[in-house]
């Protein structure tokens, strides 16, 4: 595929877009870009398509272009004139894909809500690297390679910032258990 954007086909970079930008635009909702996610995605696909000729031949797409959503969530919120509120993450973050069937029992709906609410809390109190490997694996959904294609980061420091921030955050959340909506199922 990339060879074909690589050889001036607009179609070739549209399947791409079309088949990334919902995991691009949950990764920039995920990583705080908030009402500003679609801007971030935007900017990262013009980015990955001026840059695609530097797209290591042989490399998965997917952890290269949420590197660069990631670079440009990063900016978006430094830059971003005020702060978001973990009540406006949790929004933005619960619209890109609700977690909660519309038939589920409303005390179930409500516990699951509480537990989400409580884990996003606790990964806003681990370091950067922390909720990025924890992001990236778990509530983005990629594997360990892809994580650490997507990070710039060896293997053995996911695994290892991986085991540091699930333990930092057993010890934020002692009362989830996992399989039971702690992080190990998120």
């Amino acid at each position: 595929m990339i060879a074909r954007v690589r050889a001036g086909e607009p179609e070739a970079y549209a399947e791409l877009v079309r088949a990334h930008t919902g995991i691009a635009l949950r990764a920039a909702r995920a990583l705080g870009a908030g009402a500003d996610a679609e801007d971030v995605v935007q900017q990262a696909f013009v980015k990955a398509y001026c840059t695609v000729g530097r797209f290591r031949e042989g490399a998965a797409f997917k952890p290269w272009l949420l590197a660069i959503v990631a670079n440009e969530a990063r900016n978006t919120v430094r830059t971003a004139a005020r702060q978001r509120t973990l009540a406006g993450r949790e929004a933005a973050f619960a619209e890109a894909e609700p977690l909660i069937p519309e038939s589920a029992d409303p005390a179930v709906a409500t516990l699951e809500t509480e537990r989400r609410a409580a884990l996003l809390s606790a990964l806003e109190q681990l370091s950067e690297e922390h909720r990025l490997v924890v992001t990236y694996r778990y509530l983005l959904e990629m594997n360990e390679s892809e994580t650490a294609e997507a990070l710039g980061w060896p293997r053995g420091t996911v695994k290892s910032r991986l085991t540091r921030a699930l333990r930092k955050l057993g010890r934020l959340l002692p009362d989830l258990q996992p399989g039971e909506g702690g992080a190990g199922s998120a």
